[in-house]
């Protein structure tokens, strides 16, 4: 095992020295800022009739890593990042679901500010559950095509939860297609504080502490064709890259996700690297913190 219960170390490629990757496998958890925390399940996708295969999303994620993103930057200083590894999937979606808010309750116990890659979109309840249990009563920024507000378990309802269970006091989605969601759930999300493109990334954001989830369907499947769900009618990958910065630089941003990648329908890698081009936005807007 890893160094917190229930994680083992990532798959990493060789890496070369000049690569930010090459900067994050450490032996310890000690003096870091960042906590880059894998969670590779696809359980809740398959219980909700999706396409399997993101699973694998954080070990394509670290390959895409491997060959993007300059250790030196001109003019920038990353922060401090260690991997952490990726959650052992238990043996059922609630016994997984456990592991991850225990791994993520110990990053926030070592002040490591988590970042989580899946993985299925129903991973992102347990993750931001640990963060809750820290910040009550948090907002709740979501980039996604679908509300996944459903009331039955699977990847279609980490929002509902975290209503219902964590004290999530309001939820902002950005993205919606609105072809893609029931009027039900709509209706739901609508009496229970949420809300649907009410600002952009460059307005002032709500109030109080947040949590921002990215699934990458999200995205236009021209520009991400490997996730779970794919857009006939997406974002842009500016549009995605301009959110992703403003969360890094908004310093009531308390955790951060990027979910979906789902290598076994990507074409050329692109997905993984446009979820690494999104990772290394909101790194740099976090840097930016204060400024």
């Amino acid at each position: 095992m890893g160094l917190i219960p229930h994680v083992v170390p990532g798959t990493w490629p060789a890496v070369s020295s000049t690569r930010l990757a090459s900067s994050m496998v450490r032996p310890s958890l000690d003096g870091f800022e960042i906590g880059l925390l894998g969670m590779p399940d696809d359980l809740g996708v398959s219980m909700n009739n999706g396409r399997t295969g993101a699973a694998d999303g954080p070990t394509a994620f670290r390959q895409a890593l491997s060959r993007y993103g300059a250790l030196h930057v001109s003019g920038l200083d990353w922060p401090t990042i260690a991997d952490i590894g990726d959650i052992v999937p238990g043996a059922s979606l609630t016994e997984t679901h456990d592991r991850v808010t225990q791994a993520v309750s110990e990053l926030l116990h070592r002040g490591i500010f988590p970042i989580g890659i899946g993985g299925g979109h129903d991973l992102t309840f347990p993750f931001v559950r640990a963060v809750t249990q820290r910040f009550p009563s948090m907002v709740g920024v979501y980039l996604d095509a679908h509300l996944d507000v459903r009331d039955e378990e699977g990847s279609g309802m980490p929002f509902r939860r975290l209503i219902e269970q964590c004290g999530v006091r309001e939820l902002h989605v950005h993205g919606l297609d609105p072809y893609s969601n029931t009027d039900e759930h709509k209706r739901w999300f609508e009496g229970h504080g949420g809300r649907v493109d009410q600002f952009s990334p460059l307005d002032p954001w709500p109030q109080g502490d947040l949590f921002v989830s990215v699934d990458l369907d999200v995205l236009d499947q021209a520009f991400a064709p490997g996730v779970s769900a794919p857009n006939p009618c997406g974002w842009s990958p500016a549009e995605a890259d301009a959110w992703a910065r403003a969360a890094g630089a908004c310093s009531r941003v308390r955790c951060f996700d990027l979910m979906e990648l789902n290598p076994k329908y990507d074409e050329d890698d692109r997905t993984a690297r446009l979820a690494v081009r999104l990772f290394l936005s909101f790194l740099r807007g976090f840097v930016e913190r204060g400024s």
